[in-house]
C-alpha cells in the first residue's frame, strides 16, 4: 500500500522523525516522503533532515515563498501532478501549515484516503491562517490522530468524534528522541558562552506582534527595563520590522541568527524562562520543564496554562510582561496530558489497521 507523507515546513520534519524511526517495521506499507518546499531555504531544510536522521525526500516540489493563497494553490497544482504519477493509496498530513491544507484538498478531490497527525487543535482565532488550515483538514480527513484531551473534546464538539483517536503528542516523542542527540552533539552553549539557567530565551514572529510598531516596542521596552539577559534567535520578518520601525534594541538582548533544531532544543532546555508567540515552542518548553511566557491572547495548549507551566500575556504591554518576568510561579511538571512518548507507535498501528482493512 503506497502511503505519501507530506511535509513542508520545519515543524513537519520534527514530527515526522519518530514515524520514520519505526516505519521499517511495517512492511505492508510503501512510504513516499514528499517535501513541498514551503520552507524554501534549501540549506536549512537539508540540515534538518541531517540533524533529525531522516531520509531525504523522495520528491521536492520546490514551491518557495509566496502569500498564503498563491503558495497553497501552487502546492495543489504540483501535488495533483505528482499524485497522478505515484498513485498513493493513502496520504498523511501533519500539523497546520499551508502544505497540510493543500495536500488535504488535493487528496480529497482525488478520492484518496487521508489522515491528519496533530488533529483537533483550536485557537478559536480565525485570523490565524493555521486555524483555517486545521478546521478544513480535520473535516475532510478520514482518520484523525489527536495529541491532547482538549483536542478530542474540540473534535467531539464538531461532530468528528467517530473518526478521532487519542494517540498522545508526536512532538513529545520527538523531544524525547532529539534532546538526547542534542545534549550529546550541540555546542551552542559553549560557542555563545552561555551559562545554564542564566539567560532568558525570546522568540517572536507572529504578524500581530511584529507588524505592530506599538506592540513590538512594548515588548522590547519590557526587556530593556528587565535586569535579565536575553538570547534572541531573530526571525526574518521580525528583523525586517525592527529596521523599518527604527527600534532601539536593548543592550541586554543578544540577537543571533536562527539556529538548527538541535541547538534550539538545548537553548530551550537551559533557559530560565522562554518568552514566545510560537505554538510549538510553548509545548517544547513544557516537555523540557522550562517555564513559558506566551505573548498571545490564546493557546492551542490550554493544559500547559492549567498547571502553571505557561502563562498568556494578552495585552503584550510592557508592565504586564515585566510583572511576569520576575514572578515566581509554582509549576506542575509533568502531567501526562500528551501521552507517554509512544504516539508514533500508536499512530502507525492505527494507520496500518485502517489502510489494510
Amino acid at each position: 500500500m503506497k502511503i505519501a507523507f507530506i511535509v513542508g515546513a520545519r515543524p513537519n520534519f520534527v514530527k515526522l522523525a519518530p514515524i520514520y524511526d519505526i516505519i521499517v517495521n511495517y512492511s505492508v506499507l510503501e512510504p513516499y516522503l514528499i517535501h513541498t518546499g514551503q520552507h524554501y531555504d534549501n540549506n536549512m531544510s537539508k540540515l534538518f533532515f541531517k540533524d533529525l536522521k531522516i531520509p531525504l525526500p523522495d520528491y521536492n516540489l520546490n514551491i518557495g515563498s509566496a502569500n498564503h493563497t498563491i503558495q497553497t494553490a501552487e502546492i495543489m497544482l504540483k501535488l495533483e501532478e505528482l499524485f497522478q504519477v505515484i498513485k498513493p493509496d493513502h496520504v498523511v498530513v501533519i500539523g497546520d501549515v499551508n502544505s497540510t491544507l493543500a495536500a488535504t484538498l488535493v487528496a480529497s478531490k482525488n478520492n484518496i484516503k487521508l489522515s491528519h497527525i496533530e488533529a483537533g487543535l483550536r485557537s478559536f482565532n480565525k485570523t490565524m491562517p493555521e486555524e483555517i488550515n486545521r478546521i478544513v483538514t480535520d473535516h475532510l480527513c478520514d482518520i484523525l490522530f489527536v495529541p491532547s484531551p482538549t483536542g478530542m473534546q474540540n473534535l467531539k464538539n464538531e461532530g468528528l468524534e467517530i473518526k478521532s483517536f487519542f494517540t498522545g503528542d508526536i512532538m513529545y516523542d520527538a523531544v524525547l528522541r532529539n534532546i538526547q542527540i542534542a545534549d550529546s552533539n550541540s555546542k551552542i552553549l559553549n560557542i555563545m558562552n552561555l551559562n545554564n539557567k542564566r539567560y532568558y530565551l525570546l522568540t517572536l514572529h507572529r504578524p500581530y506582534n511584529v507588524d505592530n510598531k506599538m506592540i513590538i516596542t512594548e515588548i522590547f521596552s519590557a526587556i530593556k527595563e528587565s535586569d535579565n539577559f536575553f538570547v534572541f534567535p531573530i526571525h526574518p520578518r521580525t528583523k525586517k520590522n525592527i529596521l523599518a520601525f527604527n527600534i532601539d534594541l536593548p543592550k541586554n538582548l543578544l540577537i543571533i541568527d536562527p539556529v538548527g533544531y538541535l541547538d534550539f532544543l538545548v537553548l530551550e532546555k537551559n533557559a530560565i524562562k522562554i518568552i514566545t508567540d510560537s505554538g510549538g515552542v510553548q509545548k517544547e518548553a513544557y516537555f523540557l520543564k522550562t517555564a513559558c511566557i506566551t505573548l498571545r491572547s490564546e493557546t492551542e495548549w490550554p493544559e500547559t496554562i492549567e498547571v502553571g507551566a505557561n502563562v498568556l500575556i494578552k495585552s503584550r504591554s510592557k508592565d504586564d510582561i515585566l510583572t511576569e518576568l520576575v514572578k515566581e510561579r509554582k509549576i506542575e511538571f509533568f502531567h501526562n496530558f500528551y501521552g507517554n512518548g509512544q504516539a508514533s507507535k500508536i499512530i502507525m498501528e492505527l494507520l496500518t489497521e485502517f489502510i489494510t482493512r
